[in-house]
């Protein structure tokens, strides 16, 4: 019995040096890495704001990593450099989007990975017939970080929160 007990009280001592540990890394780690990390991932969503804006594919590529994945509703999704490109001048022929986003969170996952929710508003404008109409949507970005520090849209979801028709 007595045997048990250290046993359990050596572990629970371990467990608890590990646990604080563990702590002290993440509260270093979240005092310095993840406010560099999170300004660098906030200019890539303002750069990815400002080429859409700009109906840019030629802005939109290098936000994207190498296999970068956009997956608007209703479409199939865009995997790879050729297909977003295709994807995105296809977008920007068919409209042009003036819309502002908010970033509502920015949660790094690991070292190289994170999320960004955003909301975005503004206008739409369909080059069919030249009409124009409130554009409003939720976003979500996952982000990976290269190997030359830049982060870059790994995949890209969104839907509309316009009222439906």
């Amino acid at each position: 019995m007595e045997t048990r007990r250290y046993i359990l009280s050596t572990v629970a001592a371990a467990a608890s040096l590990w646990i604080a540990t563990c702590a002290a890394e993440s509260s270093v780690s979240s005092m310095t890495t993840p406010t560099a990390d999170k300004a660098a991932i906030l200019k890539t969503m303002s750069k990815y704001e400002a080429a859409l804006n700009a109906s840019s594919t030629a802005d939109v590529i290098p936000l994207y990593s190498e296999d970068g994945v956009f997956m608007p509703p209703y479409k199939q999704a865009a995997i790879g450099t050729a297909a977003l490109r295709r994807a995105y001048d296809a977008v920007f022929e068919a409209i042009t989007l003036k819309v502002t986003f908010n970033v509502a969170e920015v949660v790094e996952m690991a070292p190289e990975w994170a999320f960004v929710r955003t909301t975005s508003a503004g206008t739409v404008t369909v080059h069919a017939n030249e009409v124009k109409s409130a554009e409003a949507n939720q976003e979500l970005f996952i982000l990976k970080k290269g190997p030359d520090g830049a982060w870059r849209i790994a995949r890209y979801s969104f839907s509309s929160t316009n009222p439906q028709k």
